[in-house]
């Protein structure tokens, strides 16, 4: 909404009629003038015109409701001298705004995908790790410092190896990395590759090599994960859970000493080498004894987590955590969030449950965990007790077992294929992912720097536009080079305020990225924290915001038009129409 109104007060000055905003770019076109609707004085001839051509005719009679089309030959702007005093203008407008100090979204807010109300939710769900449990920033040297070194003396990698840093703000989750070629990289919801975003280890590969090496910027479907996250072939993985930072960074690092010493290497070998460097963290148990020891310095106390899990227990919801951990780990780490009585709340607690086989594989049965022991029962189980904790099993006895079924279940996870793809598409689960870079992300781009370099971009792509359906001439295209190399460098620009080398989480320049389009098929919900659901009641419907298709009118922009110039003329920065989803401290 803001930069509607902004990258709209630069354009009024001209007079250039009415301007849409779809997506991020602005459309405002003199042709298009008298046949938009106004708001404030009625509809226009055309308008009329238009609403009376659509009516309900048969195929056939088709032709009778199109409306009259645009002339392709009336020309945007008349002369290069006046798009150039609309860029200047334009770019003074936004320059002497000043501050742009409204927040834009709650950093900690809840966000739909998906239409659920909780009221219909007798079952509340969750895993461990990353969802009940947030790690602190320390959990991931931890973990890349254990694989490097069994990298080293297990695998017999050169010990220089040991001497590579760990970044964190190169080893970032949701990247793509090539098996057979080495490469890292940022996809997005087309399965382009982002330019600009691929590394071979540390180095990155230039725009002309990437196409050369993929034909384009295009990765073909069969390449990459099947839906459901799985990997079909020694193509790409998509490296998406919260563990996998330490993974692309020994990846980056490896092939970099490899690349750099020119020493020769199979690019297959070295991925599994190192997949199996930080499972070895996993299953050796180095990781648990180390956050076990010292739980304080790994694991984050958020007080917010015992409340909601409270809330849900008082209200008579039923409770269970299904986890892969291992029962000691999560006893502890529950012990310090929750406190002793923490298995109190839980109707269900499912450990050691190797999900996602747990979703889809129906022949492990549930074992019964003797805890005076740390020993397991033989014996078939036949019902699952609240005080009791069971290992293994699978997903198909688990809903017989509880009749806990559909969409009278909402289960939390952080890992959008492991905890939530199954459950939704298959069982019918309703879903809520836990994100915990969303809060970064959010704060970015609530930033006064942020909005104000976004405005100018929109504003400069509609620029470009409208200066590319001129008459070819030497000054146009020079005109046309200039901005297309501003337009690049603002992009860059925006990248690096989320990340230098990959940018944001959520987004290329334009698309989705290849994580977010899953995230918002598999989630119905999503949050930084589960503690953020604390200030909803358990009646509380979460609606998706409506966003408008590229070929629909947006109803915030009809309203900011309708109120902004009857009630905020005066203060056309204030938020209009969907003020009610921004977040004031």
């Amino acid at each position: 909404m803001l930069l509607t109104q902004l990258c709209t007060r630069a354009l009024r000055s001209l007079q250039l009629g009415p301007v849409i905003f779809e997506g991020s770019i602005l459309r405002a076109t003199n042709a298009r003038r008298d046949r938009l609707v106004s708001l404030s004085s009625g509809p226009s001839p055309a308008a009329e015109k238009l609403e009376k051509s659509h009516s309900y005719a048969p195929r056939e009679q088709a032709s009778t409701r199109v409306p009259e089309s645009i002339n392709p030959e009336e020309p945007v702007l008349d002369t290069v001298r006046r798009i150039l005093e609309l860029y200047e203008r334009a770019k003074r407008a936004i320059e002497v705004q000043g501050e742009f100090d409204l927040k834009f979204k709650n950093p900690r807010g809840v966000f739909a995908n998906n239409e659920l109300e909780l009221a219909d939710v007798d079952v509340f769900g969750f895993d461990y790790d990353y969802t009940l449990a947030a790690y602190a920033p320390t959990l991931h040297p931890l973990i890349y410092n254990f694989a490097k070194q069994h990298l080293v003396d297990h695998c017999k990698y050169p010990a220089q190896i040991l001497e590579m840093p760990y970044n964190p703000s190169f080893s970032v989750r949701g990247l793509h990395f090539d098996v057979g070629k080495s490469l890292l990289m940022k996809i997005d919801s087309y399965h382009n590759i982002q330019l600009g975003t691929v590394y071979r280890g540390l180095t990155p590969v230039t725009d002309d090599e990437v196409r050369e090496i993929y034909g384009g910027t295009h990765i073909p479907l069969d390449m990459l994960n099947n839906f459901y996250g799985k990997n079909v072939g020694p193509t790409m993985v998509h490296l998406i859970d919260l563990f996998s930072p330490p993974e692309t960074m020994l990846l980056a690092n490896t092939v970099e000493y490899f690349t750099q010493n020119q020493i020769p290497f199979d690019s297959e070998f070295v991925y599994w080498d190192v997949f199996m460097a930080i499972q070895s963290v996993h299953s050796s148990g180095l990781m648990y004894k180390a956050i076990m020891s010292d739980v304080p310095q790994y694991l984050l106390q958020d007080c917010g987590i015992r409340d909601f899990l409270n809330r849900l227990h008082d209200n008579g919801k039923k409770i269970f955590l299904i986890t892969n951990s291992g029962f000691r780990f999560i006893e502890t780490g529950l012990k310090h969030l929750i406190g002793p009585d923490w298995q109190d709340l839980f109707d269900v607690v499912v450990c050691q449950a190797r999900k996602p086989k747990f979703f889809y594989q129906t022949n492990r049965p549930f074992r019964l965990v003797n805890l005076s022991t740390d020993s397991h029962s033989w014996d078939k189980v036949t019902e699952l007790q609240k005080g009791q904790v069971y290992i293994e099993g699978n997903l198909s006895s688990f809903l017989k077992l509880t009749g806990w079924v559909g969409s009278q279940v909402l289960y939390f996870g952080d890992h959008v294929y492991s905890d939530l793809a199954d459950v939704t598409l298959k069982h019918g689960w309703r879903t809520g992912a836990i994100i915990p870079e969303l809060e970064r992300e959010i704060l970015i781009q609530s930033s006064s720097e942020f909005v104000r370099d976004l405005t100018w971009l929109s504003t400069l792509q509609f620029l470009i536009e409208q200066l590319q359906q001129m008459a070819d001439s030497r000054e146009k295209n020079l005109i046309l080079d200039g901005w297309l190399d501003e337009r690049d460098s603002m992009r860059q620009r925006l990248k690096s305020m989320f990340n230098p080398y990959f940018g944001s989480l959520f987004r290329t320049h334009h698309n989705p990225t290849y994580l977010f389009r899953r995230l918002s098929r598999f989630a119905d919900i999503y949050t930084s924290a589960l503690s953020n659901l604390l200030p909803f009641s358990l009646n509380h419907t979460f609606y998706p915001a409506r966003s408008a298709l590229p070929h629909e009118w947006q109803i915030s922009r009809m309203l900011n038009e309708l109120v902004g110039e009857i009630v905020h003329e005066d203060h056309p920065l204030l938020p209009l129409a969907d003020s009610k989803w921004y977040y004031k401290r």
